[in-house]
């Protein structure tokens, strides 16, 4: 545990030096307080508060700024290193590949966690204050930022599966921009042409939402909602889904699959592969 503990501070200094975390800390208050701003004027017209009003539109956010902070993070955290030659080098020291991978995740978790912490909890502030002191939501709020990280964990962990795949930087950071538009874009687009199509109306609602579980962008989404209260209306895909089939418990323990099975597979294959 103390390799991976100084592995975590490494790259914690990196991403300082490289300007990531202050650049994802203003990226995301930055964008979090003009939509907390700009979505102030309907909570008069449907009967809700500041924040129920920023955590639907932080979530329509987040689905596609932190999955990009995450891929960026994590694309090349192995293939970089194996081109510059500092991986082999690495694992001269009294170290394992399952280590390496743990710090280098565990140094990304943070990073994520101090922009979404930083960024979302000033904007959460700005909010309380332009409601004279009104913290109703909060809770919601909270799981809002609570999901965007385990949503940041996932693409994560998916980033790291994919540079443990590929061999070469480039073909690395092409895969991710192709993983982030099929999650991100394509996967909904997907899904509204079976919704079109099907026209005899013979795909339930409940078979639908369960689709949506195949992609953790959705299921962000079905989680903020299902912590929403139903004044507020969803102007996204997945506002169609059923949230009242999912507990919060089942939600929680789709996300931590989502996150343990490409971790659990970029391990796998790090640890046969050859440098």
């Amino acid at each position: 545990m103390n390799a991976v503990f100084i592995l975590m501070q490494k790259e914690l200094r990196d991403g300082l030096r490289n300007r990531w975390i202050i650049s994802s800390v203003l990226l995301l208050g930055g964008l979090a307080i003009l939509l907390s701003l700009v979505g102030s004027t309907p909570t008069g017209t449907v009967n809700a508060n500041m924040l129920d009003i920023s955590v639907v539109s932080l979530t329509s956010l987040s689905v596609y700024l932190i999955p990009l902070i995450a891929f960026m993070l994590s694309f090349d955290a192995l293939v970089g290193e194996s081109e510059s030659g500092t991986l082999l080098l690495l694992l001269t020291y009294p170290i394992t590949r399952a280590q390496v991978i743990f710090g280098k995740f565990s140094a990304h978790l943070a990073i994520l966690m101090l922009a979404i912490v930083i960024g979302y909890g000033g904007s959460a502030c700005i909010n309380i204050l332009l409601a004279d002191g009104n913290s109703s939501g909060g809770l919601n709020y909270l799981w809002m930022m609570l999901s965007s990280w385990m949503l940041g964990a996932i693409f994560l962990a998916l980033g790291y599966l994919i540079s443990t795949i590929v061999k070469q930087r480039s073909t690395a950071i092409s895969v991710a921009i192709g993983a982030w538009l099929v999650f991100v874009v394509l996967f909904d687009l997907a899904l509204l042409g079976v919704l079109i199509a099907d026209q005899e109306q013979s795909i339930s609602q409940s078979f639908f939402s369960k689709l949506m579980l195949l992609n953790p962008t959705d299921m962000y989404r079905i989680f903020n909602l299902t912590n929403i209260s139903g004044s507020i209306e969803s102007y996204s895909l997945a506002g169609s889904a059923d949230t009242q089939l999912f507990s919060l418990l089942e939600l929680c323990l789709t996300f931590i699959c989502w996150l343990a099975m490409p971790l659990i597979l970029a391990i796998r294959i790090f640890q046969r592969r050859e440098l």
